[in-house]
């Protein structure tokens, strides 16, 4: 029997309904015969905000007047629950997590940090890394994706890791118990319900199906013939990567965009070999490289139903509120012209007087309310430009560059496979809008330019993988010319 209090700690971040996991907790102890109270210590985080919600039960037992504490203090909490794999670690780096008393419960999917996205190489923190620290400090670890889980419920995270929660087995209530505080809520019921039976399943040690990207998808008749060609055409190491791959150029242009992403690959699948990985890297730096945002793109992003109700949650706007959401826009000469037909888009941008007209229009920005109809159909209409982007002066100078790097690589991979692969890499070089994304160009168009004095030597693949991490070091551009000079000497 519980004779003292049962101390939990939430860790999440805006919009994930950490919040609700409080309430669901509270409520199933109150009706359970147990004090409870939660409190929330709001953060001013990298990614939309982390909040710490702290919960203490209490059995309410006659005579006794319990005093719970308002925060959580290291090395006294019973629970903690950690909605992404770095607030988890964060929970341990604070002292909250124990390995003689916490149960640790953590989704191992990953919102990415400011400084992990901004980084101009991979910046991502080592993910293995976080589940082996949380691993050694806790008294018990449970780990799965339970965001994917509420996704593919229709819910949000915080009711799977409830199931999950309910599955450890460390509060003393039964699994129907836990659905019935659920159901009080009167919202969402039956897709939360959902939610909680795969994390309740997954914590239990239950398995759980999780589609393949093929089922995920809902193609029309051209991507499922463009899938069935990836099964009998390309190999199976790169299957995930190619539906991957034409789901998001079908969803970016058209499914005749999604059928030349697989012509392009088939010189480079035919000098392929085990372990595939020259048709691997140069089929996901394609599709990214020819999904490359523009303001169509953007425009496109910021009007679907989807992300309104994302905002929705992340606010956690009520049903008798109204949610208004300004877009602050800053368009650029450049992205202006890029949209344009190519021959527009060159007369504005060359000639004095219009590039003037555009900079001095486009100086202050501009503010868009995209929940008023003005607002909204402003950025339909530029969303409407999609079908017209072949012709665009962008779309014109950047699939000859993309054609540029792809006839490089078969009679590299027949010649030098390493450095082949090297070169299907270095499109990781550009990314971004404006200035970063002229740097990475800049950048990218050095090691093309080096390519041919690297092709002779042996120590090319190295070498040419020592140029990208030195154009990726820095943005200066200096470590790349130190780099450069002692590489090609």
């Amino acid at each position: 029997m519980v004779t003292g209090p049962i101390t939990i700690a939430i860790l999440a971040m805006g919009g994930e309904g950490g919040g609700v996991l409080a309430d669901w907790i509270v409520d199933l102890a109150e009706s359970n015969g147990y004090r409870a109270q939660t409190t929330s210590v709001p953060g001013v985080a990298q990614r939309t905000g982390s909040t710490i919600y702290y919960i203490e039960l209490f059995p309410d037992v006659a005579g006794r007047e319990p005093v719970l504490a308002l925060m959580p203090v290291p090395g006294e909490l019973d629970i903690v629950l950690g909605s992404e794999l770095m607030e988890a670690a964060r929970a341990v780096q604070r002292g909250l997590v124990t390995p003689d008393r916490t149960t640790l419960i953590a989704s191992t999917h990953r919102v990415y940090s400011m400084t992990e996205k901004t980084a101009m190489g991979d910046g991502r923190a080592d993910a293995d890394q976080f589940i082996a620290v949380c691993k050694g400090a806790s008294k018990r670890f449970v780990q799965a994706d339970f965001a994917h889980m509420a996704e593919e419920a229709n819910s949000v995270i915080s009711a799977a890791l409830f199931g999950a929660l309910a599955a450890t087995g460390v509060l003393p209530f039964d699994r129907a118990k836990f659905e019935a505080a659920i159901q009080s809520g009167g919202v969402g019921i039956e897709s939360s319900l959902r939610a909680f039976a795969r994390g309740y399943a997954a914590a239990a040690g239950e398995v759980v199906v999780t589609p393949t990207p093929s089922q995920r998808a809902k193609p029309g008749l051209i991507l499922k013939d463009l899938a069935q060609r990836i099964a009998q055409d390309f190999p199976p190491a790169a299957h995930a990567i190619l539906l991957a791959g034409i789901e998001r150029l079908a969803d970016y242009q058209d499914a005749a965009y999604a059928a030349d992403y697989l012509n392009r690959l088939d010189p480079i699948r035919a000098v392929d070999r085990e372990p595939s990985t020259l048709i691997r890297e140069t089929a996901r730096h394609l599709a990214l490289w020819m999904s490359y945002e523009d303001a169509i793109r953007v425009a496109d992003l910021k009007i679907r139903r989807a992300r309104f109700e994302r905002v929705r949650q992340e606010a956690r706007v009520q049903t008798d509120q109204l949610l208004e959401i300004n877009e602050f826009l800053h368009p650029r000469l450049g992205e202006i012209t890029d949209i344009l037909p190519r021959s527009l888009g060159k007369w504005i941008r060359d000639t004095g007087w219009t590039r003037g007209m555009v900079e001095k229009l486009t100086r202050k920005g501009m503010t868009l309310r995209t929940t008023s109809l003005w607002g909204f159909l402003q950025l339909y209409f530029l969303a409407a430009l999609r079908p017209l982007r072949r012709k665009s002066l962008r779309f014109d100078r950047e699939q000859k560059k993309i054609a540029a790097w792809l006839e490089r690589i078969p009679d590299l991979g027949r010649e030098n496979y390493s450095l082949a692969v090297e070169v299907a890499e270095c499109p990781r070089l550009i990314k971004g809008y404006g200035d970063t994304h002229v740097l990475g160009t800049r950048n990218f168009d050095a090691l093309m330019d080096a390519l041919p004095s690297l092709r002779g030597k042996s120590d090319g693949a190295m070498r040419l993988k020592r140029l990208r991490e030195a154009a990726l070091a820095d943005e200066s551009g200096r470590t790349l010319t130190a780099a450069l000079e002692e590489v090609t000497a």
